[in-house]
């Protein structure tokens, strides 16, 4: 057997062996932020349940505030893979929402109750306040990047893709604000969302003669 053939499996099964301890490491840690709160739980506790040492958790999270974010930038990343899929006749906003639902729809509710509880965690400490607005700016740019992508415009000198992805995360900023303080159940996440983005066409016109 040559050498290219023996390290090529083991190679493998290492980068599996750190992809599966990554995954324990941030699961673990999310759990333990909605058991004990997020202030409460500390490194050496998640650690310690995952069976490693805190050094080696720092080789895979700088810090707690870095769970969090992962947490979050998973849940991106499921929407825009969504978003690439949608038809391409269907308008920007329009195609955003129905990825949003196809998000939900699809991604396992074990998982996706972890990583979108990631939001809920944020909104209620207020020292990753500044952590959560910088994750925001970064993810709008990039869900801009994919819409100019799909429409087929340069984000840079077209302002389109930008200002819809303004618009649809803060629409799902405030269904996600509303939930929190509502301390409503997981499912009623994604139907508080979805209710504020079927609300922008309403919220855009000039005649706001009719409650929403």
């Amino acid at each position: 057997m040559s050498a290219t053939s023996t390290e090529a499996p083991t190679g493998g099964l290492r980068e599996r062996k750190k992809a599966q301890l990554h995954d324990a490491l941030l699961d673990t840690a999310l759990r333990l932020f909605h058991e004990h709160g997020y202030q409460a739980t500390t490194t050496e506790e998640i650690a310690a349940r995952v069976g490693v040492s805190q050094r080696t958790f720092f080789r895979y999270f700088p810090s707690k505030e870095d769970i969090l974010l992962e947490a979050l930038e998973g849940v991106d990343r499921h929407l825009f893979d969504a978003l690439r899929e949608r038809p391409g006749d269907e308008p920007p906003l329009l195609a955003l929402r129905n990825a949003l639902s196809d998000q939900w729809d699809r991604v396992e509710r074990a998982s996706m109750l972890l990583r979108g509880g990631a939001a809920k965690l944020m909104k209620q400490n207020p020292e990753l306040m500044a952590a959560h607005m910088r994750y925001c700016h970064v993810r709008q740019k990039k869900l801009a990047a994919v819409v100019a992508e799909r429409v087929g415009v340069d984000p840079v000198a077209d302002p389109r893709p930008d200002l819809v992805a303004a618009v649809f995360y803060a629409a799902v900023n405030t269904g996600v604000g509303a939930w929190v303080a509502a301390d409503a159940d997981f499912d009623d996440l994604p139907r508080t969302c979805l209710a504020q983005l079927d609300l922008l066409p309403e919220v855009l016109d000039d005649d706001w003669s009719t409650p929403g």
